[in-house]
């Protein structure tokens, strides 16, 4: 099988991980550009694609393009045709839409707030406002943990892996890289158990792990 195109993006960046999943599950061959950050994305060829000059960013075999990790996973979920990673019916759909902007906004959005403190982002560490979006995270990962109490199929939708899945399996493996030590990550283990369940996937495995899971959370400022 052809490349359907070629993305450009980072190994360690979550949404290249969710998309190359999304590939993978799906049976679609993607190639991957090589990346050099603040070298192709400065490019004049790379700009004259993707003039905002941001990762991930994908154009398919006619030339056509698609940045953003969500739109480029919802893309190729949708014209795959060996899974139902979108739903099998509207309600379906909406669901996965749903605990997709979940876990986007009130994980993600912590957890930018936290990497942006910790390595001075955002601007300089207060510890007032690294534990305020330290409180929001634990919210939404009490609510998940929750939730998932009441999914017999272990998966947010229905009874198989869809794309609301991956997008949550790749903010809690950011999540456990730097704010959920082995002490915190006890505190939620059927989302632990979510993640396994999703990432031991042979198709996608490769793009996961947890050896870079922190044994304690970073809560200090990184220093150069």
């Amino acid at each position: 099988m052809a490349p359907i195109g070629t993305l450009w993006g980072s190994p360690r960046q979550r949404q290249s991980k969710v998309i190359l999943s999304v590939a993978a599950i799906n049976g679609l061959e993607l190639e991957q550009a090589p990346f050099e950050f603040g070298v192709t994305n400065k490019s004049p060829e790379f700009a004259s694609k993707f003039p905002y000059g941001k990762i991930p960013a994908f154009e398919d075999s006619e030339g056509w393009t698609l940045i953003e990790g969500a739109p480029i996973a919802r893309y190729l979920s949708d014209i795959g045709g060996k899974s139902n990673l979108l739903g099998s019916n509207a309600k379906e759909a909406a669901l996965i839409d749903q605990w997709i902007h979940f876990a986007e906004h009130e994980i993600g959005g912590p957890l930018s707030g936290v990497i942006g403190l910790l390595y001075s982002f955002s601007g300089p560490f207060t510890r007032e406002g690294h534990d305020k979006q330290v409180e929001r995270l634990v919210r939404a990962l009490k609510y998940l943990e929750s939730y998932l109490a009441t999914r017999p199929s272990g998966y947010l939708v229905g009874d198989s892996v869809t794309l609301a899945d991956l997008v949550l399996v790749g903010l809690v493996h950011g999540s456990a890289r730097l704010s959920l030590g082995a002490a915190e990550r006890a505190q939620y283990p059927l989302t632990f158990a979510h993640y396994a369940r999703v990432t031991d996937d042979e198709t996608i495995k490769q793009y996961w792990s947890t050896e870079d899971f922190v044994e304690i959370a970073v809560t200090e400022p990184k220093t150069a």
